[in-house]
């Protein structure tokens, strides 16, 4: 049954698709945006009504890369508890990572994941298929089985094909089928028994050191058969200035790709691991939750990630939520698992960086709504009448304190856990249905 028609009155709508950021009226009839206009210009006599005066209204936020554990691991997060941490997050839809246990690689899966997904009132879900069978890199999974039964993108994420002929077929075929390649850029070789990044800190710790260029050979060999076959690449959570550099020369010359990085790396260095704490979170020395692929790299990448924000090099935000229990991250840094948590401190994250970073509201949008949506090829992204009902609203003003055990995720593995911050998530609208509120 459609959800009751909802006006949102007097809000800030930024909605760099349509060229708006001003306060304004929004009308939502059956799920869908029935019109936009000035504020206080919609009738709201026998309609819920939502006064969003001093609040942003916008796009429903989009997360192209998260990690659910369902099916196999559903005592780190199942799709009921993800989803929902997703909507406490703001965010109305999530693509997931098939790097399950079985990995997702059979329409079958893909269809009993998607099928529970939707009695679930939380974000929309999106399912991501092995490029290849069981991700052991070698022989292609069944791409239109796989879309048939609703994948919207394949990936064998957590493990780069170092197969350059595999990965060939993979962009052929995947284009032919309608569906999005990602790639986890890691050269296997290099990166073996590497914790964190190699440099001076890990040096100073005696941990073991993966160099950047892990990354950036792998985004190079992938950024050479986006050149040979011209077809569309994604590349996940990219940590590397020199990678980055790869990719807007690739950009420059028309090449199909876009990237994506978490916000633990517009935040973070190698230096928290260290003890040292050049932005003051809260963070300290041997910290499990700073255990992440990739690893947090120096300030100058940092600085570079966020350079690459501005001028369009990055096109999307994606948190990379990777929860794990105590079990896997309560133990010595060497044996804990590698990933953090980040649905429900993302936006605020990122909403940081128009205060130190030079990020406008619109671009953020962009970054978090409405390339997500592009690149994906999903609806939202956007304010446009006669689209889904999807929103985020937001207090810029209202300061908080994340309390990790507070949160909708069944883990707390976040650096960010007792951290103030800003600009917090007020409610999330999913076909018109209010699926998340703080008040």
């Amino acid at each position: 049954m459609p959800a009751k028609p909802m006006v949102i009155k007097n809000g800030r709508i930024i909605d760099p698709l349509l060229g708006l950021d001003q306060k304004a009226d929004l009308l939502i009839e059956g799920g869908f945006i029935a019109s936009v206009e000035r504020a206080g210009s919609i009738e709201t006599s026998d309609r819920d009504q939502i006064n969003c005066d001093g609040l942003w209204v916008l796009p429903g936020l989009i997360d192209l890369h998260v990690h659910l554990r369902d099916p196999g691991q559903e005592y780190k997060e199942d799709i009921s508890s993800g989803l929902l941490a997703a909507a406490a997050g703001g965010f109305t839809a999530v693509l997931a990572m098939p790097n399950t246990s079985p990995p997702v690689d059979q329409a079958s899966l893909v269809e009993s994941i998607l099928s529970r997904a939707k009695n679930v009132k939380g974000a929309r879900l999106y399912q991501s298929a092995a490029m290849t069978r069981g991700r052991e890199g070698r022989e292609l999974s069944e791409y239109d089985d796989l879309k048939s039964a609703g994948a919207k993108a394949v990936t064998d994420d957590g493990s780069w094909v170092a197969d350059a002929a595999v990965m060939r077929r993979i962009l052929d075929y995947a284009f032919v089928c309608g569906l999005l390649p990602l790639t986890h850029a890691e050269e296997p070789t290099l990166a073996l028994g590497s914790l964190i990044h190699e440099g001076s800190i890990s040096t100073r710790l005696g941990l073991s050191g993966q160099p950047a260029e892990v990354e950036e050979i792998a985004v190079f060999r992938d950024l050479a058969l986006v050149r040979l076959t011209k077809k569309p690449l994604h590349i996940c959570h990219v940590s590397s200035a020199l990678s980055l550099e790869l990719i807007r020369r690739a950009k420059a010359e028309g090449l199909p790709v876009t990237c994506e990085t978490a916000p633990h790396y517009l935040h973070l260095t190698d230096r928290h691991l260290a003890g040292e704490n050049p932005h003051n979170l809260g963070v300290g020395g041997y910290d499990t939750n700073l255990k992440m692929k990739p690893p947090l790299r120096t300030q100058n990448d940092l600085l570079a990630l966020r350079e690459a924000l501005i001028d369009g090099t990055i096109d999307a935000i994606a948190t990379d939520h990777a929860p794990h229990s105590v079990l896997e991250k309560d133990m010595e840094f060497g044996d804990a698992a590698f990933g953090v948590i980040g649905l429900e401190t993302s936006f605020s994250l990122i909403f940081e960086l128009i205060k130190t970073a030079g990020l406008t509201p619109a671009r953020l949008v962009e970054l978090m709504s409405t390339n997500p949506s592009k690149i994906l090829s999903v609806p939202g992204g956007t304010l446009k009448p006669g689209t889904p009902a999807d929103l985020t609203i937001v207090d810029p003003n209202r300061e908080y304190i994340f309390k990790a055990e507070q949160g909708k995720s069944k883990s707390r593995n976040t650096p960010f856990d007792g951290r103030r911050l800003t600009g917090q998530v007020i409610k999330t609208i999913v076909d018109g249905e209010i699926r998340f509120s703080i008040s």
